[in-house]
């Protein structure tokens, strides 16, 4: 790798991320005084590409060379060692060295404890421009996002930037971009449609700029480092005319969460790829981390990310404007993957890594070529600073929610069950306001989100409420096998619910979670108390005779039923085990890759199971229905334990991997949802009777415009989200009251023991 003498003796690969940024902290001084060094950064060594360990690992030693050693010039290996990148603007020959060894730069950094960290000098001029004049953008489409210019007015100029992302903060949804380009809260922000000018919002109030650094990544060194954030908000006019989709790159797949415990050098040499606002089509790689871009009264200020041309490509053409890009990351193997798509597969996500707030170009020897680098902060900081979330799913025509299919047939199913005659025609007549038909499944015709038009209500918990209503997230799951802590040591609220009628609290819940070091109200997760509050609605509903109200809730009701006969949603294997980052997908594999790809199989299976089955059994009470949807719970994790479905996400790989996880899953999945539609369609029929809602007269009974359900659904007072720690019931905790025994299909057994199986494995989420 170059080097001679003491670094050929050594082997620098364990070196972690903490030892180089403590030996830079260590040696911070002593660099900051050498004359010629502009910036450093850690990553991994970098190979002049003539010499022969560029080619394999094994090679000897190149003899000692004078050659600057520039970013045009060298390579990173997978045996690269990790380093302190230096860049100089001086490359300085022995000679010069000979007669200035003060201004030399060390090539290896002792720290007190006996670790040494080597240094990589590179020489790279900065080169300071003009920004250039603003060109002509052409954005065609009527549909606003990621991507698209961000224009304000300042002092008389206009000011250019890019709209990186959609995201949310519960009340409302922002578009995310930097903020030295929204500026001051309350500026109106624009975009640029067909050539035209058109106003999207006002910058909003939340934004962030420099942290320190050890509140962004805490435990790492840098007591006198910030992090440069620099993101802002824009409170969007009217968010029917964008779309969560980013202009060149198309869908957004799961956020990469850049943290502590998830950064490693392994990110060096990354491909990564984005739209810039002003710049078009970006391909680029990630050279270093933490890149120190300034010192100034005693304090350095850094950038997470370096990202520069590939290599061998020619140059990055980020400039000015392309602030507030998204960069996504991108496997090297996508091409292969995309060019391997069947026809009408659909097109692959994007996982978004960082936010361009920035750049430098940097100059080879003699004034030659010109690299231009973008600067780039974590996407996931960003998120946790502002305290928002990434929108993946709005008008983009998916959801990435425990999937459509899977919320639709399970309210479609539930209408052909009920009992009640007068609740059979009401169901019937308003099925297609529920939900979607098994054809229209099959063929994955299936609504898109959003708040101007009527969504189905089997899935508005997802498709409209994800976005408009944060503290619902609550809503959609509980994990309901993840063993307590304190006064609940080993026993899971599943176990506790069961055993101890008292605990039937949401105060008694709160106290679990907080048990298990989940202080955030976003973490306590509340299903069974969401389905209690729905019952007590519909039985009021029906006893004014309120049929619009009625209906809409009861189709709001099938959602939250469909979480609970899902696996995923009551585990704290959610998103596989809390130790394994490479099952973080089961969650999106299981429940939409997998079911999309099987529709046609799972409606059969689930129509088989409830041929000629009507609900007879009811229960009263909303405690009873909180107890029914936990007993539905218990069932599912009986008949298809999560653990299991994790053990066959990992069996196989690539294309493989779904048809092995239905071959294994299918069956009990059947038997999970069709379960599902049975406990929904009981609480319907039990609502419905408690109510009175046979006294209502026929002629009220028929179908309900879909635009009195819009009206109703998008109204933040009608079945109000609340967090559990806000959440009051009358009588919290009676003995679950029960007229008849609740049938349930038999097809498909049970599997004695799955709770338990999975509470061996559980940790704190």
């Amino acid at each position: 790798m170059g080097k001679k003498g003491l670094l050929s003796a050594r082997d620098f690969s364990s070196l972690s991320i903490k030892d180089l940024l403590e030996a830079r902290e260590a040696y911070h001084v002593h660099l900051a005084h050498l004359d010629s060094v502009v910036a450093t950064a850690i990553g991994r060594y970098r190979i002049r590409r003539g010499d022969p360990d560029a080619e394999s690992p094994g090679a000897p030693a190149p003899s000692r060379s004078t050659e600057p050693r520039t970013l045009s010039n060298t390579v990173v290996r997978h045996w690269s060692w990790p380093c302190v990148l230096v860049f100089v603007e001086e490359w300085m020959t022995p000679e010069q060295l000979a007669h200035l060894p003060e201004q030399m730069v060390p090539p290896l950094l002792y720290l007190p404890d006996g670790r040494v960290v080597p240094t990589c000098v590179i020489l790279a001029e900065r080169q300071q421009r003009e920004p250039a004049p603003l060109r002509t953008l052409a954005f065609t489409s009527g549909l606003v996002g990621g991507g698209y210019p961000a224009l304000t007015d300042v002092q008389g100029r206009q000011h250019l930037g890019t709209f990186g992302c959609l995201v949310t903060d519960g009340d409302s949804i922002h578009a995310l971009t930097n903020r030295h380009v929204v500026g001051e809260p309350g500026r109106e922000v624009h975009t640029l449609i067909q050539g035209q000018r058109r106003r999207v919002g006002v910058s909003h109030e939340r934004q962030v700029g420099k942290r320190p650094f050890s509140q962004v990544y805490p435990g790492w060194p840098g007591s006198r480092t910030y992090s440069n954030l620099d993101a802002g908000l824009v409170r969007l006019d009217d968010v029917s005319g964008w779309t969560a989709q980013v202009f060149g790159m198309g869908e957004l797949g799961p956020l990469v969460d850049l943290n502590g415990d998830t950064l490693s050098l392994d990110l060096i040499g990354c491909f990564v790829r984005a739209f810039g606002g002003a710049s078009g089509p970006l391909e680029g790689e990630i050279h270093a981390l933490f890149y120190r871009y300034r010192s100034l009264g005693g304090f350095d200020y850094v950038a997470d990310l370096m990202i520069g041309p590939r290599q061998g490509r020619g140059p990055l053409p980020t400039r000015p404007g392309d602030s507030g890009t998204l960069w996504f990351f991108e496997p090297r193997h996508a091409p292969d993957e995309r060019a391997a798509l069947p026809t009408g597969a659909r097109a692959r996500q994007w996982r978004p890594i960082a936010l361009q707030w920035g750049g430098h170009r940097l100059m080879t020897p003699g004034g030659g070529e010109t690299y231009a680098f973008a600067l780039a902060t974590s996407l996931s900081s960003i998120c946790r600073a502002l305290d928002v979330e990434l929108v993946r799913d709005w008008d983009i025509g998916l959801s990435e929610y425990w999937g459509k299919v899977g919320h639709y047939k399970v309210g479609i199913t539930a209408c052909g069950l009920v009992s009640n005659r007068r609740l059979a025609h009401l169901m019937t007549a308003n099925a297609d306001r529920i939900s979607v038909g098994d054809e229209a499944i099959a063929q994955g015709e299936l609504p898109g989100a959003g708040t101007t038009h009527f969504v189905a209500l089997a899935d508005v918990a997802d498709l409209v409420w994800r976005t408009t209503r944060k503290r619902d997230a609550i809503n959609h799951f509980a994990d309901m096998d993840q063993p307590g802590q304190g006064r609940f040591a080993g026993k899971t609220l599943l176990e506790l619910w069961r055993t101890d009628p008292s605990t039937r609290s949401p105060a008694v819940w709160r106290e679990f979670y907080e048990s298990i070091g989940v202080k955030q109200n976003s973490g306590h997760g509340a299903l069974p108390f969401r389905v209690w509050q729905i019952h007590e609605a519909m039985v009021g509903f029906a006893q004014r005779q309120q049929v619009a109200e009625f209906l809409c809730a009861a189709g709001l009701l099938a959602h939250y039923v469909g979480d609970a006969c899902q696996p995923l949603h009551v585990s704290f294997l959610h998103h596989g085990r809390p130790d394994h980052a490479d099952e973080q997908d089961v969650h999106a594999v299981y429940e939409t890759k997998m079911l999309d790809l099987r529709a046609a199989e799972l409606i059969s299976g689930v129509n088989t199971r409830v041929k000629g089955v009507h609900v007879t059994d009811t229960i009263r009470g909303g405690a009873a229905a909180a107890d029914a949807v936990v007993k539905l719970m218990q069932a599912t994790f009986d008949t298809l334990p999560p653990l299991e479905v994790v053990e066959a996400y990992n069996a196989q790989t690539g294309r493989q991997r779904i048809p092995h996880m239905w071959e294994v899953l299918g069956e009990r999945t059947c038997d999970c949802m069709a379960r599902g539609a049975l406990c929904l369609a009981m609480l319907w029929e039990s609502a419905w009777r408690e109510g009175g809602g046979t006294k209502i007269p026929a002629h009220l009974l028929g179908p309900v415009e879909p635009q009195t359900l819009r009206v109703l659904y998008s109204d933040p007072t009608f079945l109000p989200s609340n967090w559990l720690r806000d959440l009051v019931f009358q009588n919290e905790a009676p003995p679950p009251r029960t007229t008849r025994r609740e049938r349930t299909p038999t097809r498909g057994g049970t599997r004695g023991g799955g709770a338990r199986k999975v509470a061996r494995h559980t940790t704190r989420r």
